[in-house]
């Protein structure tokens, strides 16, 4: 394993020609949801490229950054017990340097759910992410559900600039009592990280209501706020959409995707889930 602190370095790396390039763009403070899109890059790709960067224009002010968790040497230790090829570690003066001035926007899909309550995130990670590709040249880029939204935004950058980068979805990681895992879990005392199942249990309640008939979206909605609530928990929002372009849905169907952020003291955790049977 190569790790990479250059951005010189990585942009005239070369590759053997002929072998595909999987990617995986990190904050790093790796856990098993990120170690599963490695796993799943090594499966489909003959090169696997994992960057770490804490990017500091997808938070706002009174956000995180300075104690967002890091411990690069453990996550090194991860993803070279893992084979990866290249990590990339660039500074921040490396991404953003003095009069850097250049965003990459989505609007629409950026402007709701996690776009409302955090203006600019999405901003901030269109750009990092943009600038990554174009550093790391990947055939594919592997990324989770649990930030559904993100998800969105990013494929309709990557078709809308015409990129030959192609998103890979690989499913939400979770711990065995259903927690989605996020570095940001870490953040949780005892009692905090009990109420944080308040977002799976309403995700899965939906679900069941869904199975046995139920498919007003309104009706969904207020159940799982009401589960959130009664559990101690802050609602940022719940919505349920259309897992194709993130469209409002009165009336649930296969594509129905139930979404939803709230506060657990001080940590602010996202979970979704599709409310198909099928899924």
């Amino acid at each position: 394993m190569q790790v990479i602190r250059s951005l010189s370095q990585m942009m005239q790396l070369n590759y053997p020609l002929g072998k595909s390039v999987g990617f995986i763009p990190t904050m790093g403070y790796l856990h098993r949801g990120h170690l599963s899109l490695v796993e799943a890059s090594k499966k489909e790709c003959d090169i696997t490229v994992v960057s770490i960067f804490v990017n500091p224009a997808q938070f706002g002010p009174r956000e995180d950054l300075s104690s967002y968790p890091r411990n690069i040497d453990r996550d090194l230790k991860q993803l070279e017990k893992l084979g990866v090829d290249y990590v990339f570690i660039p500074s921040e003066g490396m991404i953003y340097p003095e009069g850097f001035n250049t965003w990459v926007e989505v609007k629409a899909l950026s402007e709701i759910l996690c776009g409302n309550s955090r203006p600019g995130h999405f901003k901030g990670v269109c750009t990092i992410v943009l600038k990554l590709i174009n550093v790391v040249r990947p055939d594919k880029m592997f990324m989770g559900e649990k930030d559904y939204q993100q998800l969105m935004i990013l494929k309709k950058m990557l078709r809308d600039l015409n990129l030959r980068t192609r998103i890979v979805c690989c499913p939400i990681v979770r711990e065995t009592d259903g927690l989605a895992m996020s570095s940001r879990n870490s953040y949780l005392s005892t009692a905090d990280r009990a109420l944080a199942l308040s977002l799976y249990n309403a995700l899965m309640q939906a679900k069941k209501a869904v199975s046995e008939g139920k498919t007003d979206a309104h009706m969904l909605i207020a159940l799982a706020k009401q589960t959130i609530r009664i559990a101690g928990a802050n609602v940022d929002y719940v919505e349920i959409l259309d897992s194709r372009d993130l469209s409002e849905q009165e009336t649930i169907d296969e594509h129905s995707r139930m979404l939803i952020a709230a506060y657990v003291g001080n940590t602010r955790l996202i979970d979704n889930l599709s409310l198909s049977s099928g899924e």
